[in-house]
């Protein structure tokens, strides 16, 4: 069994290192490309179009190493919106463009070094193997093996057993090895678990930040419309009952009239409370869930909204399912008002412990999160509860937004 064992384990190494060529010679191509993207107004134009093979490459080498080491390497990538410029600038500063660029500058050496020795051990075995087939129809000392020319039989057949053990230990010992040495290569250069935490730290301050900005904005906004509307009302319905409870004895028609006035404002007053409280959490989603209230928004577009509204295996937490009703009241509010689309789709899913939340239309696109829209509040409000934003809209091809909310345990 231990003999099996290790058969098998080398033979796994071999086609480990005998496939990082797949991944080697195009990272060695980087050698000849990486000068021209640099060169290339500093590689800033050119950069966001460039970066995409590289990723793709890492990514596969991600997935080869993880099945050496048996626990994942993480390469997780912030979304890069905006133009072409910001962009471009996003990547220079991104610590995982450089952890790949070092990747393929080593990578492109090591792995054709090793890839080529695991393939040639092979191949050496396979011809030694075949000697004994053909070696004799060779011109005398034409046929060498292990540097020892073959003149006979007893020759061919030693020296054939001699090179396959030779070069089968050899895969023995150095396959397994060099597997471990690249893939710990590749995950030491590629993981983003502590490489991006100073990242993550800065992204995990910035979105403190603004949603306390965000905190603060809307308690201002609560204030302001308690103070100037509910308030407001109040005062005048106390002022029309004292007026009332004074005319009272002299002309109770007037004071039935101001009666019926206060309870008109106390009606008001209440409907202005309601709305205010609508604007904290919905009523909606109490009575009716994440999805009913998304059907409810939806009902009211002048456009025909898809809707893609599976049950949920489980319910999100009410400040999530907030967030994604208010994600998908802002995001038709645009589509209504600025896109100029025919139709508009909403989806939802809840995939492990992350609500997946898709707005699309089939308008003008050319949505800018940065233009002072409703989609920056969008972004504000997913980040203050640590999730993902990601907004696509090339020109005349639609707005994709796409929200990953987690859900907690």
């Amino acid at each position: 069994m231990e003999l099996k064992a290790a058969v098998r384990r080398t033979r796994q190494a071999t086609v480990y290192l005998a496939e990082g060529l797949l991944t080697a010679v195009p990272a060695l191509g980087g050698y000849v490309l990486l000068p021209l993207v640099l060169l290339t107004m500093f590689g800033l134009p050119v950069l966001p179009v460039a970066v995409r093979p590289l990723r793709w490459l890492t990514g596969r080498e991600r997935r080869r190493a993880e099945r050496v080491l048996g626990r994942p390497v993480p390469g997780d990538y912030p979304p890069l919106d905006g133009d072409l410029m910001y962009r471009a600038g996003r990547l220079v500063r991104e610590s995982g463009t450089w952890r790949d660029v070092a990747w393929m500058l080593v990578h492109g050496l090591t792995g054709i070094v090793a890839g080529t020795l695991a393939v040639g051990l092979c191949l050496s075995i396979v011809v030694a193997v075949t000697v004994p087939l053909w070696w004799w129809a060779a011109p005398p000392g034409a046929v060498e093996v292990l540097g020892v020319p073959v003149t006979d039989w007893p020759r061919a057949v030693g020296l054939t057993v001699a090179q396959v053990l030779v070069c089968g230990a050899l895969l023995y010992w150095l396959a397994p090895l060099g597997a471990r040495l690249q893939a710990g290569l590749a995950a030491a250069l590629l993981s983003t678990s502590k490489a991006d935490a100073g990242r993550r730290i800065e992204e995990l301050t910035v979105s403190r930040a603004e949603a306390l900005e965000a905190h603060g904005a809307e308690l201002r906004r609560i204030e302001r419309d308690l103070h100037d509307g509910t308030q407001a009302q109040l005062v005048a319905v106390a002022l029309r009952l004292g007026l009332a409870d004074r005319v009272f004895e002299q002309d109770p028609a007037a004071s039935r009239k101001l009666f019926l006035d206060a309870r008109t404002g106390v009606e008001e007053a209440l409907t202005q409370l309601r709305t205010v409280i609508r604007g904290i959490h919905p009523p909606i989603l109490s009575d009716r869930g994440l999805n009913g209230a998304i059907r409810s928004l939806a009902a009211g577009r002048p456009i025909p909204v898809a809707l893609d509204l599976p049950d949920l295996p489980r319910r999100p937490p009410a400040a999530v399912e907030a967030a994604a009703y208010f994600v998908v009241a802002e995001a038709l509010t645009n589509i209504s008002r600025h896109s100029g689309a025919t139709r508009a789709e909403v989806s939802l899913r809840q995939v492990g412990r992350s609500l997946h939340l898709t707005v699309r239309d089939d308008g003008r696109g050319g949505a800018d999160p940065g233009a002072g829209s409703g989609l920056a509040g969008v972004r504000r409000r997913v980040a203050a509860l640590d999730g993902t934003t990601r907004i696509e809209s090339p020109v005349g091809a639609g707005t994709t937004l796409e929200v990953v909310l987690p859900c907690g345990s």
